[in-house]
């Protein structure tokens, strides 16, 4: 692998580029993770992308595959197609100011959404790095088409699945996965083996249509008084029921054997008063994290199991949908190579002096000794692949091939793929055991000094490693002829696993996810901001 390369004349200008475009990038950024929308409902967000996408001579379809935060940009006549792509999701619950102290962003209630990973630096990161890449290609006169994608959701894995159910792309022959690292053993690396898992989710739909017909519901003689008639358990129970059905039935859902998680969340709860009217519609969402099809097939069947039953025991109907079907990753050791050779090019990402004065004073808000080195040393350091690798199955059985989610996997089936993480700003513990707060993380997110180098390191490798692609067909060849090799002939080759979702699959947008809400009061979260 080699890693001592210096940048072709056109790889220089993409990195020239970025390195002329850092105020425009870092103001991107904050505008972005200012709006923190969160999955589905990524409106401000996605328009800011396709207004700028379009300025910049990109053809843009809005909604795409049904899904309104959704877009395809396409730039470019002829050569090869290479894709990226942006993220833009916020986390409801996590809405931190930029300040060294836990505090919500103005005006907002506490729980309202906040970047976490930050999607807000991964887009930006994947944005610049495309425009970059635009910029050689026009400047050194370079055939090539760029396929950039918005992709809401990503927590809940939701718009990758239906692009690739959709078909968005079958015609691309290479494509970059960005993502700010989360693991410090995974700083500044590509993964290379081990890639993400499965991650499934299902939402069931309790509805009492027809309360009257419970048995005991009607007296048997005489005027029916619906005060004192019984009347049937209802939505809110069965949501209820669900629930402490699925928890009893957790440990009988898999062998004790591998890592996986599974998770629930109430969308809807009863939508009734303290009457005695029943209930009449209540809704559950369940996902689930696990390295094989078969394990998620498995839980599906439990839970299915549980629905069913617990439908017939409040006198409710039952609804199944589906959010999202996830494949697990496929590896590609040539392309990753290529992305690593240009991020080691590059270089890992240095935090300045403004970025440690602000981690020293969180330190002090928690009561902890300061530090001449704020920050874990691993995120300004580079890790060859191979000993990320090393790193991340040191705690995996042998036999587990696949480890955690993320819906970038989708693209891993349709073309050769690569997985990028650079080194985001992460606290050194003061001790061994100590386990920082969640909201230092996310306020460094929205400090320049501490976010910036993150992205515009992402930006510079990804340009330089789009352009390489493009001007580089033996090296494109090697990524694509293993490709073919993992999936036994590429695109419905003979180990190729198609979409697990129908190309018909409606996106599941109309649920009653969080979001922000337009009032008399102005906008707000879900839940009102309080005045006291």
């Amino acid at each position: 692998m080699t890693t001592n390369k210096t940048p072709t004349a056109a790889q220089q200008t993409a990195l020239d580029w970025v390195a002329a475009s850092t105020g425009r990038l870092s103001r991107d950024h904050m505008t972005i993770w200012n709006l923190a929308e969160p999955s589905w409902r990524e409106y401000r967000s996605a328009k800011f992308y396709v207004d700028a996408l379009k300025r910049e001579g990109f053809a843009v379809e809005e909604g795409s595959g049904g899904m309104p935060t959704a877009f395809c940009a396409t730039w470019g006549k002829s050569g090869p197609v290479l894709g990226a792509y942006a993220e833009y999701d916020a986390v409801p619950g996590t809405s931190q100011a930029p300040v060294p102290r836990r505090e919500p962003r103005a005006g907002l209630h506490r729980w309202a959404a906040g970047h976490t990973d930050p999607h807000s630096a991964l887009g930006i990161g994947a944005f610049g790095g495309v425009l970059a890449a635009k910029a050689a290609f026009e400047k050194h006169g370079i055939r090539a088409r760029i396929k950039f994608f918005g992709e809401p959701a990503e927590k809940m894995c939701g718009s990758k699945p239906v692009h690739a159910a959709k078909g968005y792309y079958d015609d691309l022959e290479a494509a970059i996965s960005f993502h700010p690292t989360s693991l410090p053993a995974l700083a500044n690396t590509c993964l290379w083996d081990t890639h993400c898992g499965c991650y499934w989710s299902v939402i069931y739909t309790f509805e009492c249509v027809e309360p009257e017909t419970w048995a005991g519901a009607m007296a048997r003689e005489g005027v029916v008084n619906t005060h004192i008639a019984a009347r049937a358990p209802a939505a809110l129970d069965a949501v209820c029921l669900m629930y402490t059905t699925s928890k009893y039935t957790r440990d009988s859902m898999l062998p004790h054997t591998g890592a996986w998680s599974i998770n629930e969340a109430i969308l809807v709860a009863g939508q009734a008063t303290a009457d005695n009217i029943p209930p009449h519609v209540g809704q559950i969402q369940y996902a689930w994290r696990v390295p094989t099809i078969d394990m998620a097939e498995r839980i599906a069947a439990v839970l299915d199991n549980n629905a069913e039953n617990v439908a017939r025991i409040t006198h409710c109907r039952l609804t199944r949908t589906w959010v999202t079907k996830t494949r697990p990753g496929l590896p590609n050791h040539a392309l990753a190579e290529i992305t690593y050779a240009n991020l080691a090019m590059v270089g890992a990402p240095k935090l300045p002096k403004e970025a440690k004065d602000f981690a020293r004073e969180i330190l002090k808000t928690l009561g902890l000794p300061p530090a001449d080195e704020p920050f874990m040393k691993e995120i300004e350091e580079l890790t060859p692949p191979r000993e990320a690798e090393a790193r991340l199955r040191a705690n995996l059985p042998p036999s587990q091939k696949n480890y955690t989610s993320d819906d970038y996997v989708e693209y891993t089936w349709h073309c050769p793929t690569v997985r990028l993480y650079i080194g985001r700003a992460m606290l050194r513990p003061p001790r061994p055991g100590y386990v920082f707060p969640d909201w230092p993380r996310n306020a460094l997110g929205g400090v320049p000094a501490a976010i910036d180098p993150l992205h515009l390191t992402a930006a510079k490798t990804i340009g330089a490693t789009l352009v390489e692609l493009a001007t580089d067909p033996a090296g494109l060849e090697r990524s694509k002829a293993e490709f073919r090799e993992r999936t036994g002939g590429g695109i419905g080759g003979k180990t190729w696993l198609k979409p697990l979702l129908p190309k018909d699959f409606p996106a599941p947008v109309d649920f009653r996810w969080p979001e922000y809400v337009e009032t008399v009061r102005g906008r707000e979260w879900s839940l009102p901001t309080p005045t006291h």
